[in-house]
């Protein structure tokens, strides 16, 4: 093991120690790690499944603890979670509404009074990595606590996971995916992909098929579309089908420097890394210059890739050094970041 790898390690080992739990909740479209669904599930992406397929493979070693049962999650336990959120206030109360909205229905229906036909079909508009996918998933656990749902999963795909490349094939692929989602919520990412001027294009064949399992199965399906929002008004007018079941829009607005800054240093707090003050000034520094165009720089999702490279940037340095403490291991410095922000192309160092 040469130098840099003994850092590296040094450097994982207090990550370890400080954060395995906590890391393990970080956000999916905010940190780019896996989140387990209720009950240990994962979401499942289209087109993905070496995770599904290597669990299904491996058989349990003999001397594997008994299985814990399901821990139930309550609806206090999501909208604390939802709370805890950074940014997304509109989408917060939007949120909020709506299941009070479906709960208040639900006890209408149980106290045997009339109940509205609620469309719970969803559009999620906005640039990426303002935390479409995270709420998504959320709202599968919220539909599952609230009983909408029997399974509360997540499927997430996209155009090429419904569309095949030949007559008659979109169907079969697309039904695939639906039943998979049964019970649960499909979540369509760049849906308005599906829809095209193209004369031989099939991605209508998949918007047909789509709408007719979302009739069939109005009782256990939840689909949300999502995408950028001129591009998501045009899909949703394209097809009065379309329009008729996707009534209710989220948009999710880009996220301001300082709360990119807020989940910077939340990514610090879970992954035991610190700044000093000057590091900390410069990096808000930069945010502020990246935040006037968030639809290059992604948002939540450039921040945990600026993130990442201050790391790599910090353990190249280290790697220099006869003896690191653990201090040394922990502190993120105004050099690493520069380093870091160099990786974008419209970064410049600041006035």
């Amino acid at each position: 093991m040469d130098r840099k790898d003994e850092i590296i390690k040094l450097q994982m080992d207090v990550i370890q120690q400080m954060t395995e739990t906590n890391l393990k909740r970080i956000a999916d479209d905010l940190w780019g790690l896996p989140t387990l669904q209720a009950g240990g599930e994962p979401a499942v992406k289209q087109g993905d499944t070496s995770a599904v397929i290597s669990a299904a493979a491996s058989p349990a070693p003999a001397n594997a603890p008994e299985e814990v049962p399901e821990v139930k999650e309550t609806m206090d336990d999501l909208k604390k979670e939802l709370e805890s959120y950074i940014g997304l206030d509109v989408v917060k109360h939007e949120v909020e509404s709506l299941v009070n909205l479906v709960t208040i229905q639900k006890l209408r229906k149980d106290n045997e009074l009339p109940v509205e036909d609620i469309s719970l079909h969803m559009v999620f508009s906005g640039n990426p990595g303002t935390g479409k996918t995270m709420i998504a998933r959320l709202m599968s656990r919220i539909y599952k606590v609230l009983g909408i749902l029997s399974k509360g999963h997540l499927v997430e795909t996209d155009r090429s996971g419904l569309v095949a490349g030949f007559v008659g094939q979109t169907a079969i692929k697309t039904s695939e995916v639906i039943q998979k989602a049964l019970g649960g919520v499909l979540f369509i990412d760049e849906a308005y992909a599906l829809t095209s001027a193209t004369e031989n294009d099939y991605g209508q064949e998949s918007v047909n098929t789509i709408l007719k399992a979302m009739e069939d199965n109005r009782d256990d399906l939840i689909v949300i579309v999502a995408g950028y929002p001129a591009l998501m008004q045009r899909f949703v007018k394209s097809n009065p089908g379309l329009e008729s079941r996707f009534n209710r829009f989220l948009f999710f607005a880009d996220y301001s420097a300082g709360e990119m800054l807020d989940i910077f240093d939340m990514r610090c707090r879970k992954s035991g890394y610190k700044l000093d003050e000057e590091t900390h000034k410069l990096l808000e520094s930069y945010l502020r210059k990246f935040s006037e165009n968030n639809l290059n720089f992604g948002n939540a999702r450039g921040v945990r890739n600026l993130f990442e490279r201050a790391v790599s940037a910090q353990a190249n340095r280290l790697a220099k050094q006869q003896n690191v403490s653990k201090d040394e291991l922990m502190l993120l410095t105004a050099e690493d970041i520069r380093i870091a922000a160099g990786g974008e192309k419209q970064a410049e160092k600041p006035q």
